[in-house]
């Protein structure tokens, strides 16, 4: 559990309402990955757009390559995953 109290999805404004938008109709939810983040949008926006070059850009590493990785760090941390 997050230590961090994060900004509802209700009381979210400018970007951290766009970002929680963008990901409700991604994903129909917002995760907490993203809310524990919202304290910060800017930074939050930055984290988006590294997972996704990181998770979908151009590499020698393949798509699920990169999905097995995911998994065996967030087992690795003890997260869920």
């Amino acid at each position: 559990m997050a230590f961090i109290d994060p900004i509802p999805e209700g009381e979210a404004t400018g970007l951290l309402a766009r970002i929680y938008a963008a990901a409700r109709e991604r994903a129909g939810r917002v995760f907490q990955i993203l809310r524990v983040q919202s304290r910060n949008p800017a930074t939050l926006q930055a984290s988006l757009a590294l997972y996704q070059a990181s998770m979908f850009g151009e590499s020698d590493v393949t798509r699920a390559e990169r999905e097995m990785i995911a998994v065996v760090v967030s087992h690795a941390n003890d997260c869920f995953y």
